[in-house]
């Protein structure tokens, strides 16, 4: 079955950090574009950064400079590192695997708060 799976999320304070975690199931993270998007309530999803299948990271701005993609081959799974956590990055994040009428694949979604 082909499915991708979002973990680590959780409450952190202002000036935290958390690490996301993206499994994959039937397929391989390395063959596909792989990307994390968050959605906050009330607001439009958003990409937050992309891995191509090359490698290759794309980070929106708000992501630059604190957060972190990874991908780990030998678990299947693509990682989020979010540091220096903001109030405004509280917001449900996704993770999605491939970018065309192919092949799309959305996890169901990992909250994310940050709060005092």
């Amino acid at each position: 079955q082909v499915q991708v799976v979002e973990s680590g999320g959780g409450l952190v304070q202002p000036g935290g950090s958390l690490r996301l975690s993206c499994q994959a199931s039937g397929f391989n993270v390395g063959s596909y574009w792989m990307g994390w998007y968050r959605q906050a309530p009330g607001k439009e999803r958003e990409l937050v950064v992309g891995i191509t299948s090359g490698g290759a990271h794309n980070y929106e701005p708000l992501a630059k400079g604190r957060f972190t993609v990874s991908r780990d081959e030998s678990k299947n799974t693509v990682n989020l590192q979010m540091n220096s956590l903001k109030p405004e990055d509280t917001a449900v994040y996704y993770c999605k695997a491939g970018a065309t009428q192919f092949f799309e694949v959305w996890g169901q979604g990992t909250q994310v708060t940050v709060s005092s």
